[in-house]
């Protein structure tokens, strides 16, 4: 990210502290591995991109997930739809006419996506080494 990026982000979260700037990054992190999952040069969906930040919660941050989302201010798949449109606001992405806070709302359940998933991912994991 460049310097540009992260004062934009100073000031969203000047007017904005529900949401850490850590949690701004991963959005743009996870709309790249989105991106490359669904063999995109530019728009994911909101659901795509929801999808990509949950694999990549996993796959980053395992059984810490939950943890490392909650300390950033994100509890639920809505709390990212508010960070794309305060990103979408700020111009720092840009949005379709298709593309709404509803595509964000209830997206998956967290405890579920990042207790169980996890679990999940690790059985394969285990499974490949044997």
């Amino acid at each position: 990210m460049n310097e540009e990026f992260h004062s934009i982000v100073q000031n969203i979260f000047s007017q904005d502290a529900r949401y850490r700037p850590g949690a701004y990054e991963f959005i743009m992190e996870g709309l790249a591995f989105a991106q490359k999952k669904f063999k995109r040069e530019r728009h994911v969906t909101g659901g795509e991109l929801l999808e990509a930040l949950r694999d990549l919660s996993v796959h980053k941050f395992g059984p810490l997930a939950e943890t490392v989302l909650n300390y950033w201010g994100v509890h639920t798949t809505e709390d990212f739809g508010r960070i794309v449109f305060n990103m979408v606001e700020h111009k720092l992405l840009a949005k379709q006419d298709e593309d709404t806070f509803e595509a964000f709302r209830n997206g998956f359940d967290f405890r579920e996506a990042f207790t169980k998933g996890y679990r999940r991912q690790l059985e394969k994991e285990i499974g490949r080494i044997k």
